[in-house]
C-alpha cells in the first residue's frame, strides 16, 4: 500500500535515524550500497512518485525532494540514491507511452524498485545497433558514472540508434546479459552512492524495452522536466547535508567543546563568537530551505500541468531551481567547513568523521559548474532569458 505524504515523511525520518547509526562506518567502507538500498524499498519510499495508476503513490514531487533532504540529514550517499532513482523512474511518465508505463511501472510500484542511470551526457553516446533478426536494438558501450546501476533493480540507459540517429531511453535490468557493472566508485565522498562505471557488451534491448524517444524534435516542455527534476533533488539534498552537518556540530558543542581560555564564559555554549557564527549559518541555511520549498512547489505545479505546460512556464520552474542550485551549494561547502570553527581542534580526530559531510557536498557540487548556473540567474535578471535546455539545464 503506498504511503501518504505524512506517512512518507515519518518513513524517511524512520530511514535517516537507521542510517545515522553507523554512517561513519559505512562510509569508511564504501561497500556498495545494497543493505541501504534495500531499506528504502521496506521503508515504501521508492513508489511515492510514480502515478496511481500504475499503483504509485501519486505524490507531488514537493514531497519527494522533501524526503530526499530528511535523508541527506545523516547519510548523503543513500539520499543521492534516492533522489537520482525518483527522476529516473519517472521517465515513465515523462517519455514512455502507455504500454511502456504499465509494462515498467507496475511491477517498479509493486516491489519498490529502484532506478539507476547510465545517460552521463559528457561520455560518448551509447550505440544501438539495429538487430533485425531479433527485432529491436544491441546496446553497446560504457559509461564514466552510472548512479544506481550496481545496486538498482533497473537502469534506464540513454543511447544513440544508429539506423535512424535518435537518441533513445531505454531500460535495462540489472541482472541482463552483457551488463557490466565496473565497481570502481572511490572518490572523496558519495561513497555508498553507487556511482561507478557501466558498461554494455551487447546488450538486447527488444523492441518493448524502448521507452521512448529524447531527440529533440520529440522532447517537450513536460518531458524537459527531467533536468530541473535533478537540480532541485540537487538542491534539496545539499540543504539536508548542510542542516545534518550543523546538528552533528552542535551537538558536540553542547557536550564536548571547551570554553576558549580567552572568552571568559564558563561553557563553549555560551561564547559569544561560537553562537554567532551557528546563528549567522542556521539563518542562511532557513532562507535556502524557503527557497527549497517555493522550489518543490513550483516544480510540482509545473508537473500537474502535464502536457499543456509551456516553454516560458518551464524556463521560469528552471531559473527558480538554479538559483536554489546557487545557494545551497555554496552554503553547503561553507556551513561544513565552518563547523570546525565552532567545535575546535579536538573535532578534527577521525574518530568524529565529521569530514564526511564536507566530502560528500563537496564531491557532488562539482557535478555540473554552479558558476553556470549563476550565470542563468543572472540572464534572467538582466534581459529575461531562460536556461536553454540540456542536460544540465
Amino acid at each position: 500500500m503506498a504511503l501518504d505524504a505524512p506517512q512518507a515523511l515519518d518513513a524517511a525520518r524512520d530511514v535517516a535515524q537507521h542510517l545515522a547509526l553507523d554512517a561513519l562506518e559505512r562510509d569508511r567502507t564504501g561497500a556498495e550500497p545494497v543493505a541501504e538500498a534495500e531499506l528504502l524499498r521496506k521503508a515504501g519510499l521508492p513508489n511515492l512518485l510514480l502515478p496511481t495508476s500504475i499503483g504509485g503513490g501519486g505524490l507531488p514531487w514537493s514531497v519527494g525532494l522533501e524526503v530526499v533532504r530528511e535523508i541527506a540529514r545523516t547519510d548523503g550517499s543513500v539520499a543521492q540514491l534516492l533522489a537520482y532513482h525518483y527522476v529516473n523512474a519517472h521517465n515513465l511518465v515523462w517519455v514512455a507511452d502507455d504500454a511502456g508505463r504499465a509494462r515498467w511501472g507496475v511491477p517498479s510500484a509493486e516491489q519498490q524498485w529502484l532506478w539507476g542511470d547510465a545517460v552521463n551526457p559528457v561520455d560518448p553516446d551509447l550505440e544501438l545497433a539495429a538487430d533485425p533478426a531479433a527485432g529491436g536494438y544491441v546496446l553497446r558501450g560504457a559509461k564514466t558514472f552510472s548512479t544506481g546501476a550496481s545496486v538498482g533493480d533497473v537502469t534506464v540507459v540513454g543511447g544513440l540508434a544508429a539506423d535512424s540517429g535518435e537518441h533513445l531511453l531505454v531500460v535495462v535490468p540489472r541482472e541482463a546479459p552483457g551488463f557490466v557493472k565496473g565497481g570502481d566508485w572511490d572518490n572523496l565522498g558519495q561513497r555508498l552512492s553507487a556511482s561507478g562505471s557501466v558498461r554494455f557488451e551487447d546488450v538486447r534491448i527488444a523492441p518493448q524495452d524502448v521507452l521512448g524517444s529524447t531527440s529533440p524534435a520529440a522532447t517537450t516542455p513536460f518531458s524537459s522536466l527531467v533536468t530541473p527534476a535533478i537540480q532541485a533533488a540537487f538542491g534539496h539534498f545539499y540543504l539536508g547535508v548542510t542542516r545534518g552537518a550543523l546538528e552533528a556540530a552542535a551537538e558536540y558543542t553542547r557536550t564536548t567543546s571547551r570554553p576558549w581560555l580567552l572568552s571568559g564564559v564558563a561553557s563553549a555554549t555560551e561564547d559569544p563568537y561560537v553562537l554567532a557564527t551557528y546563528g549567522r549559518l542556521v539563518a542562511r541555511l532557513r532562507a535556502a530551505e524557503a527557497l527549497g520549498r517555493s522550489v518543490g512547489r513550483s516544480l510540482s505545479q509545473a508537473h500537474e500541468r502535464g502536457h499543456d505546460l509551456t516553454w516560458d512556464e518551464r524556463g521560469e520552474v528552471a531559473e527558480e531551481i538554479a538559483a536554489l542550485k546557487v545557494v545551497s551549494s555554496d552554503l553547503a561547502v561553507e556551513a561544513t567547513s565552518a563547523i570546525y570553527e565552532v567545535t575546535g581542534a579536538r573535532a578534527t580526530s577521525n574518530r568524529y568523521g565529521f569530514d564526511r559531510f564536507w566530502r560528500n557536498v563537496r564531491t557532488h557540487t562539482l557535478h555540473d559548474p554552479v558558476q553556470y548556473k549563476a550565470r542563468e540567474v543572472g540572464a534572467h535578471f538582466v534581459t529575461g532569458a531562460h536556461p536553454q535546455f540540456t542536460l544540465y539545464t
